[in-house]
């Protein structure tokens, strides 16, 4: 058996919530989308959360990440709302890194 199992997964997704919200994850389809989405994330070079990584397939360290709590599930409105603030992030880095290039030009 593999451990943890889907049901053990979901439990420890849904336990960071307040006992009178509606659960994070209702299926398993949604641990496997994050799963595989934080497994591509360590491919493309994120920094896998947990220690002794080395040498263990990305998908088992984004379970064990999922697992310990290490990576977050977001509702869809958070999701949202954590998008617009990274977009934001970027435009604002962007515009930073334009005004650092033409000031090195006008020099």
């Amino acid at each position: 058996m593999i451990h943890p199992s889907y049901t053990e997964l979901i439990q420890a997704v849904n336990k960071t919530g307040e006992d009178d919200e509606q659960p994070v994850v209702n299926s398993r389809y949604s641990i496997v989308l994050a799963t595989s989405k934080r497994a591509r994330q360590i491919i493309g070079g994120a920094q896998p959360l947990v220690p002794r990584a080395e040498g263990k397939k990305p998908l088992s360290i984004a379970i064990e990440e999922l697992y310990k709590g290490e990576v977050k599930i977001l509702p869809e409105e958070e999701k949202t709302q954590e998008e617009e603030n990274q977009e934001q992030e970027i435009i604002s880095l962007e515009e930073a890194q334009e005004e650092t290039t033409t000031e090195t030009t006008e020099i």
